[in-house]
This record gives C-alpha cells, structure tokens and sequence, in this order.
C-alpha cells in the first residue's frame, strides 16, 4: 500500500512538473539580470554587461535605450537589478558594481524613464562595501509602503557577514530618495551601521516584501550546500559564517561553529545541494491561481524554476518545474496581466506557460 501511495505521490508530482512550459520571447541579451514593468506589454530589462532594454513581451521586440555609465561589469558584478518604484511615476531604481577607485562597490541609483529614454539617472547610495574582488555583489531591491530595501553579498570575504562596519553581508534600508531612516536598528553604531537592516548575510541575490502579509523574504546562496530562505526582521543576525548548513568547497568539513545558534535566526528552508537561487517573488497575480502565494526562485546551479509553499502551520513544500529546460534563472518578474517572464544566463527572456489550460 504504502508503495503504491509513494508511487502515486510521484506521478502527481510528475505531471504537475510536466504541465509547465517556456516559451521564447526573445533572445540574444546579455544576462538580463533583473525586469520591471513598465505597462502592461512592456517591461525594462538590465543586461549585466551594462545596457538597458525595454521589451514588449506580447510582441517580443527588443530595444536597447540606454548605456549605463561607470559599471564594473567583471565576474558577478556589472548592471544588476531594476525596479519600478511605488512612489514616483516613471522612476525606477537601479543597483550596479562601480570601482571607485578603492574599491568596487555596490551602487543604488535612480532614472526616470520618459519617451523610451532613461534621463536624471543619479547616484543614491554608494554602499561602503568594497572588494577587489568580483564576487558576492547582491543584489535585488524590493518596497514596503515607505522605504526601499536592497541587499549586498559579502564580496567573498566571509568576516563581513558578522561586521556591521561594513556594508557587505546585509540588507539595505533606506527612504525612497536615499536617506537614513530614523528608526533603523543600529543609527546609534555609526554611519555605515546605520543604514543597515539586517545582517550575517553571505550573497542574497533575491529578496521581496510581501505587502498582504508585511513580511520581508530574501533567498541567498550557501557555500557548497546550505542554500537559505529567510524570513528577514529588523536588526536580526543571519549567522554567516558562524551558522550554515554548507559545506567547504575544498572538502567535506562543515562551514562555521554550527548549523544552528542561539541569537542567530535560522532560515525557514535550506537547499542542500545548492540549487544557488538568484531571482525570487511570491506569485500574488491573477492568471494562476494554483500559484497563488507561492514562492518563485530562480535557480541557477540546478537550472530550474523552484517552487515553494508555507502553509497556514509553517509546513514547507517545494517543487521543481522546467528541469528539462537546463537554464540558469537569473531575473523574474510578473506582468500586469500576470504572466510570469524569466530570463536566464543565455541571454533568452521566456514566459511561462501552464500547458493544461
């Protein structure tokens, strides 16, 4: 009984994986790395190698607008995400790896978009979290009602994760034009401190605010293995590298103190092996239902669109779909309409598709 139950288990899985396809809306980027939408046809596109793009997802035509200046496009640095703010009509924010010369930093700026042109593109916060490296740069932005947040990879060393005198390691959060907000968690540690959220942080490359439940998430990669989901509140340690549930790459001898320590939040899901998640939303749209409240991560080391729920008790399921794709998700992003558009390391923008209806 029991294998016929596992066997039917498995065939429902099957088929609910099966039912989801990509289809081809463009191709030809390179690695759009975040997507904000515009209207409801179309939405802008970041390519890491520094361009701007506004695509018309019902037509699939694809324009390229803008030339960022002063990117540091090396290793996993470059034009990183977009977002469309809340607060302004036709602003949208941006986050890049600049060098400014000690350094290169993760940067927070801020254009408008007018006649298909993107003009007052600014500077809003140059992180003090500068490397030579290229790696570990973050970095996704998303808004509660009244401030906007973005995260920021420890650039590959791991000391920053538990050091809030720097910038690296945590999650960002400011007002919409750049500010400290006063109610912070460590104003009274300094200036650096001070704009900061939540730390202990290795490479969070997805974070969103869920606005029904007032929830920050952020999902982020673990060394070889430990992979997280975190439920992100203020002030809180998020361990690395004291805690992890990953592995050395240079063997199998266990990262930090512990998996687990007390005054140290633990994550709500862990990935072991790496799936190493980039993109990351919760479906709140109108056109599938059956993926409402659901959580969307791109994956990149396991090429696939993951898929997990938390229900009303805390319990946690999570699915895999388009592993036959063999993709590296890098960017979401849900249409006006609903629609689900990812893009991935190949350069190719998809939309997802529910084959049974």
């Amino acid at each position: 009984m029991k294998r016929i139950l596992l066997l039917l288990m498995c065939l429902s899985h099957l088929s609910y994986a099966q039912q989801w396809q990509a289809e081809v809306i463009t191709s030809g980027l390179n690695v759009p790395w975040g997507m904000a939408n515009i209207d409801s046809q179309r939405v802008l596109v970041t390519e890491r190698s520094g361009f701007v793009g506004i695509l018309n997802h019902q037509t699939g035509d694809y324009q390229r607008i803008f030339t960022f200046p002063n990117v540091t496009a090396n290793g996993q640095g470059g034009l990183l995400d977009i977002a469309h703010s809340p607060f302004e009509r036709y602003q949208f924010y941006f986050t890049y790896s600049r060098d400014i010369g000690t350094g290169i930093e993760t940067v927070l700026a801020k254009a408008t978009l007018t006649e298909n042109r993107l003009v007052n593109l600014r500077d809003l916060f140059i992180t003090q979290s500068g490397s030579t490296s290229s790696r570990h740069y973050g970095s996704r932005i998303t808004f509660d009602s009244t401030h906007i947040y973005f995260s920021v990879g420890d650039r590959g060393e791991r000391a920053n994760g538990q050091n809030k005198q720097t910038h690296a390691g945590s999650i960002i959060r400011l007002t919409p034009d750049g500010h400290i907000p006063p109610d912070n968690p460590f104003v009274t540690e300094g200036e650096i401190a001070s704009a900061i959220w939540s730390y202990g942080h290795r490479n969070p490359q997805g974070i969103f605010f869920n606005n029904s439940t007032k929830q920050l998430w952020a999902v982020e990669h673990g060394p070889r293995g430990g992979d997280e989901i975190n439920l992100v509140l203020k002030g809180r340690n998020y361990g690395w590298p004291i805690t992890s549930h990953g592995k050395e790459y240079w063997g199998p001898i266990a990262v930090g103190e512990a998996k687990e320590l007390p005054g140290i939040e633990s994550p709500k899901w862990v990935y072991t092996p790496s799936i190493a998640p980039s993109s990351f939303l919760i479906y709140q749209g109108a056109l599938y239902p059956e993926l409402h409240n659901k959580f969307l991560i791109g994956a990149l080391k396991l090429t696939h669109l993951n898929l997990v729920s938390i229900d009303v008790n805390g319990k946690i399921v999570e699915q895999r779909i388009l592993e036959e794709l063999g993709e590296r998700i890098r960017s979401l992003v849900v249409t006006t309409h609903g629609d689900i558009l990812f893009g991935t390391d190949s350069g190719t923008i998809y939309r997802l598709v529910n084959s049974s209806k």
